[in-house]
């Protein structure tokens, strides 16, 4: 038996390369990841503190999205709208326009908090799942300490003032990670530029998105504005573009022009700066390993995860795949048994490693078949 090391290069050959570029974002607090990868491109004090205002209703849909997804909430189901609720359809609020008494869908509902951001329709859905809006804050709590959002608390659905409403754009990130990956149909909702709302008693209403992104032709797709005075302005904005998508957040933009402006910068700067490149695939076959005395010769490898890199512009030359093992590996061979190491280099450093698992099992030759491999090994050295 021996170590083998097998190297692949993931490249190909830039004639333009493009200089990597450092850029200032106009905001107190701001964070970029590549979707894929998870890397960070960009990050501007990303712990610190803020009040994340109408950011709050990207958990107020998700807790609600996780519900339909376990069976335990309908998109057709109906809740009463309360006094409370009907409280925040006064002017001065976003609201959906809801009534006393009105009983009004969850799909409903969540347009109403996703397109038109109504305060209105987030209480309205927290009471309808947990009663009141206090148990259903203490879910999206409990939530975001489960997705590792370590430096949240909510103390209400929709954002509004409250100084025990509290997160970070790293947390916020987090929490747009998550909506996206996990509710991919229900994430298509946060494109729609507009929501028509038949409500009881009185004509139609139809209220426009609240992100600016979605007006500009860069692919933009979400996720949700805020606004408080004591914070200013924040986005959490994602952009897909030829199947790379970037998440990003920031807040404490002075105007909503530095909003709209700076949040577009930032996307475009992780677009122009970077590449992402694909290592592998989950549960794909990676490249195949040789087998001793096996009644196969050989058995393909694969990752337990997909595997995406972000590198500088221009640079995919200096990222390399190899193969480690110490082979040829002897039968018998279970399925998904590691029989190897992934372990990626860029620019001479390693920058991740990964284990190799077996496609399929491999069973031992018969005793004379052994013998005769065994003869033919001593003899040629061949294997």
């Amino acid at each position: 038996m021996f170590r083998k090391i097998l190297i692949f290069c993931l490249f190909y050959f830039f004639s333009n390369q493009l200089t990597f570029a450092n850029v200032e974002i106009k905001a107190r607090t701001a964070i970029l990841q590549d979707f894929l990868s998870g890397e960070i491109l960009y990050e501007k004090e990303p712990d610190r503190s803020i009040y994340p205002a109408s950011m709050t209703k990207i958990m107020t849909s998700i807790i609600a999205f996780d519900l339909i997804k376990s069976g335990d909430l309908k998109l057709d189901e109906k809740f009463i709208i309360s006094e409370k609720a009907w409280r925040l359809s006064t002017a001065g609020y976003s609201s959906m326009f809801v009534m006393v008494g009105d009983e009004v869908s969850v799909e409903n509902l969540l347009k109403g908090i996703i397109v038109a951001s109504g305060n209105d329709a987030c209480v309205a859905l927290a009471e309808g799942i947990a009663g009141t809006e206090e148990e259903f804050a203490i879910i999206m709590t409990s939530k975001a300490k489960e997705l590792g959002m370590e430096n949240t608390n909510f103390a209400n659905s929709s954002g509004l003032n409250d100084p025990d409403n509290y997160s970070t754009v790293r947390d916020i990130m987090i929490m747009s990670n998550y909506l996206i990956k996990e509710h991919p149909k229900f994430y298509e909702w946060f494109k729609e530029k507009e929501f028509t709302w038949d409500r009881t008693g009185g004509d139609p209403i139809t209220q426009g998105n609240r992100n600016p992104l979605l007006y500009k032709n860069i692919g933009a797709d979400g996720i949700k504005t805020g606004y408080l005075a004591v914070e200013r302005y924040s986005l959490a904005s994602s952009i897909l573009r030829k199947g790379r998508r970037l998440i990003a957040v920031g807040s404490g933009f002075e105007s909503k022009n530095l909003r709209s402006r700076e949040s577009s910068k930032l996307l475009t700067y992780g677009l122009t700066n970077f590449d992402l490149v694909e290592i592998s695939k989950k549960g794909e076959p990676f490249d195949s390993v040789d087998v001793w005395l096996g009644k196969d010769n050989s058995v393909k490898v694969y990752t337990n995860e997909d595997i995406y890199k972000i590198i500088k512009k221009g640079q995919k030359k200096k990222i390399k795949a190899k193969l480690i093992y110490d082979g040829p590996i002897e039968a018998p061979i279970k399925k998904d048994q590691i029989l190897a190491k992934l372990k990626i280099v860029y620019d001479q450093e390693i920058i991740g490693e990964y284990d190799l698992l077996s496609s399929n099992e491999v069973k031992k030759v018969n005793i004379f078949s052994r013998l005769m491999k065994s003869l033919n090994y001593l003899i040629w050295g061949d294997v």
